[in-house]
């Protein structure tokens, strides 16, 4: 954020003022300033984002009832925080920008995250830490390299002929035994002790042996990845709120009296829709659920995400009804061959941000539960950037639909759905693509759902 701010507060680093209409562009030096901010930020976020939800999370024990419920509501609040500060930075500090310039609008955020780490170092003396238990990554890859060496060994039927440390605690620091499961036997042979070994007695080399728990770890994130997976077209759904639905609003009246709404900030109420069902759902419906359920956290986090799934499949059939009425308007005015606005309000794109809210409040905070749970202990951190990535996935996916969709439906010379004037597109038919293929993500999300077996820890 500070090199940001220089490049766009110093003279030398950004570029010259315009002269009426002529703007001269940036010198290869300027350009390499502003990017090395940007990437910084992305390098930054990547520490930040998959760690501390779960450093948060880490601060409760799971050993006592009471503090494991409010775990559950630590998520919701985390979630619900990061949300106040994108209302304020979508609205205040895009006005500073617009206003009072970059610098400016650049040098808040950056004073704003001094003054976080100075937050974040001056509770360390009451932090509770987890001992780090290495690369999970290489104890990954080691599970594979061992059980590939020793393919043709026979796992034994009696899982505890299978090597384990025998003390109280893990091999791997800072986590705890995971009970053997039947699942992906071929695994188990990573930890079948060969009669070369047994006659040395050195399991020292973890490529040639690892512990139950070792190879269980894998078990878990191969078990976890089908509900992983779904998470994509969840996010790919998400992304329309950047994509489609601002340019269906840029096609909409965008008036109040004298005053024009750009398009892109009616994606404010989707952030709205957050900080108020967030306190709904911790304080009004985990309640109601928890004495129809009888669990501490009213949903468990799997039924938590597929309710949010299926609201996402709510929320494009909500953005398609909209835009059958919107195109039914420019059909009736006349204006379907020319690429004009179309006098319907775009307030009424409201309730679709309203419901892509409340399914990012179950779904997404379903996953940061999910990932953090299930998790291994000492792969945490590596869960929650899994869990993170589906946006990221859902994003080129979004891409990907979207110029399958432009190719096929332009051909023999139509406009196809998504042509540059939308009057006289079918961006309806495009968002019941999209809610068809949730819905289709929610079934098989259910059916994944119904065969997973949480993590067993000793």
């Amino acid at each position: 954020m500070c090199t940001l701010t220089l490049s766009a507060s110093v003279p030398a680093l950004k570029p010259a003022e315009c002269l009426d209409s002529v703007c001269p562009s940036a010198t290869p030096a300027q350009y390499a300033v502003f990017f090395f901010g940007l990437y910084l930020i992305a390098l930054g976020t990547g520490g930040i984002k998959p760690c501390v939800s779960s450093f948060g999370a880490d601060q409760f024990d799971d050993t006592d009832s009471e503090e494991r419920v409010k775990k559950g509501s630590f998520f919701n609040w985390f979630y619900f925080s990061i949300n106040i500060g994108a209302l304020i930075s979508s609205s205040l500090i895009v006005w500073i920008q617009d206003n009072a310039g970059w610098g400016l609008g650049f040098g808040i955020p950056a004073v704003f995250m001094g003054i976080a780490i100075v937050s974040f170092f001056s509770g360390t003396s009451l932090y509770r830490f987890q001992k780090p238990g290495g690369s999970p990554i290489t104890r990954m890859c080691q599970v594979l390299v061992a059980s590939c060496h020793k393919w043709n060994l026979t796992v034994p039927t009696e899982s505890s002929l299978l090597y384990e440390t025998s003390d109280k605690s893990s091999a791997i620091e800072g986590s705890r035994k995971l009970l053997h499961t039947d699942e992906l036997k071929c695994l188990d042979k990573a930890a079948v002790v060969s009669e070369a070994g047994s006659k040395i007695g050195d399991y020292s080399n973890p490529w040639k042996i690892c512990t139950v728990t070792q190879v269980e770890e894998l078990k878990i994130l191969i078990r976890m990845f089908p509900i992983w997976a779904t998470g994509i077209v969840f996010s790919a759904v998400y992304a329309q709120m950047s994509t489609m639905f601002v340019e269906q609003g840029m096609v909409m009246d965008t008036s109040i009296g004298s005053f024009t709404i750009p398009a892109a900030s009616l994606s404010t109420f989707d952030v709205i829709s957050v900080i108020f069902w967030v306190p709904v759902y911790d304080k009004v419906l985990v309640p109601i659920a928890r004495r129809v359920t009888g669990q501490g956290r009213g949903f468990s986090e799997l039924q938590r995400m597929g309710i949010g799934l299926f609201i996402s499949v709510l929320c494009m059939a909500a953005a398609a009804v909209v835009e059958i009425k919107r195109l039914q308007l420019a059909r009736e005015l006349g204006l379907v061959d020319e690429n004009v606005a179309v006098p319907l309000s775009i307030f009424w794109q409201i309730p679709q941000y309203f419901l892509l809210g409340a399914a990012e409040v179950f779904t997404f905070i379903g996953q940061l539960e999910f990932f953090y749970d299930q998790s291994p202990d000492a792969m945490r951190s590596l869960c929650s950037a899994l869990s993170l990535l589906t946006t990221s996935l859902g994003n080129y996916l979004s891409s990907f639909i979207l110029t399958v969709v432009t190719s096929l439906t332009t051909r023999g010379g139509n406009p196809g759905w998504i042509p540059d004037n939308l009057n006289k597109g079918h961006l309806d038919y495009f968002y019941w693509l999209l809610a068809g293929l949730s819905f289709v993500n929610m079934v098989v999300y259910v059916f994944c759902a119904k065969i997973f077996k949480s993590k067993k820890a000793s």
